[in-house]
């Protein structure tokens, strides 16, 4: 298990955002003054503006990007909407429910007193999964993506409180860098490969005489090594072509230019509409705030 700050940061970001609005508006009300009326505008303002240019720059990275099938994707920053299935080589377990899912996120939190609770311990699993559409099939590398609409569980225990995210095998939507390993994108490398070929030919001399020793002396010279040569040529290169021609493995994975990874239970349409209504709701926040300011600047806002 692993801990992943870029896994949570969505999830703290809408409680945060939440709980400081609250806050904020809280001590502004009691304190009734007008330079922490004026701090706490400026500070939710500010807040709500960092929220909506977040939820904007993921509905436009789904927007932009039409979903890709597996069997024709493009190499690179794609989406894909398939049904995530457990790889069986590595089944997952839920730690605390025990039940079979494509990944899981926990947080431990220990009772401190009547109403407030210390986290002890957190984890992500980083088992990989396969998704397929019909047109092929895509192991996923969850590690460091962002999780949308997992199911959430909540149990208690002896002063702990246990919270599972959990996503189960289904509709997946997965945004992020897609990469063939093997097949027509296998990197190959000719003049090494011919170079090791010979190498091995040499450390079974017996075999390498009794095909290109012509003159039947016991040496190989310079013109039968020469043969030799065209002939480790023409093997690497019917290797390379059956190499190439086999299917590459698809794999979905953390872009490494930091763009967005994204793993949801969400369909595309659905998860578009959720960030494009987050938006709206930073915004008019932000608007509220500002023309909150406006007025207490104007001095009609507060006697």
């Amino acid at each position: 298990m692993r801990l992943t700050w870029r896994g949570w940061r969505s999830h703290y970001l809408d409680c945060f955002s939440g709980a400081l609005y609250l806050l904020l508006l809280v001590v502004a009300v009691q304190l009734n003054n007008h330079g922490v009326w004026m701090a706490c505008l400026g500070l939710g303002a500010l807040l709500s503006l960092v929220a909506w240019a977040a939820h904007y720059r993921r509905s436009r990275a789904i927007a932009d990007l039409p979903t890709s099938r597996i069997g024709s994707a493009a190499q690179g920053y794609v989406e894909l909407y398939g049904r995530a299935v457990p790889d069986p080589e590595h089944l997952i377990v839920s730690p605390f429910s025990a039940v079979r899912c494509v990944w899981y996120r926990f947080q431990v939190f220990q009772r401190r007193d009547r109403r407030h609770w210390h986290l002890m311990h957190e984890g992500t699993s980083h088992e990989t999964f396969v998704i397929g559409d019909g047109s092929g099939e895509c192991f996923v590398d969850p590690d460091h993506a962002e999780v949308i609409g997992p199911e959430r569980r909540v149990s208690y225990a002896a002063g702990y409180k246990r919270v599972e995210e959990i996503l189960f095998a289904g509709p997946i939507y997965v945004l992020g860098e897609f990469t063939t390993v093997g097949g027509a994108n296998m990197p190959l490398n000719q003049k090494e490969d011919v170079s090791a070929l010979l190498a091995e030919w040499k450390r079974d001399r017996p075999s390498l005489l009794k095909r290109f020793d012509l003159d039947g002396n016991g040496e190989i010279d310079l013109n039968e090594w020469a043969l030799a040569r065209r002939a480790a040529v023409r093997e690497v290169e019917k290797q390379h072509r059956e190499l190439r021609m086999a299917p590459g493995v698809h794999v979905m994975r953390a872009p490494v230019d930091g763009r967005l990874f994204l793993l949801s239970s969400l369909s595309p349409h659905r998860l578009k509409r959720r960030y494009l209504l987050l938006c709206w709701l930073h915004g008019l926040v932000f608007v509220v705030l500002m023309l909150g300011l406006l007025h207490l600047q104007s001095g009609r806002f507060l006697a």
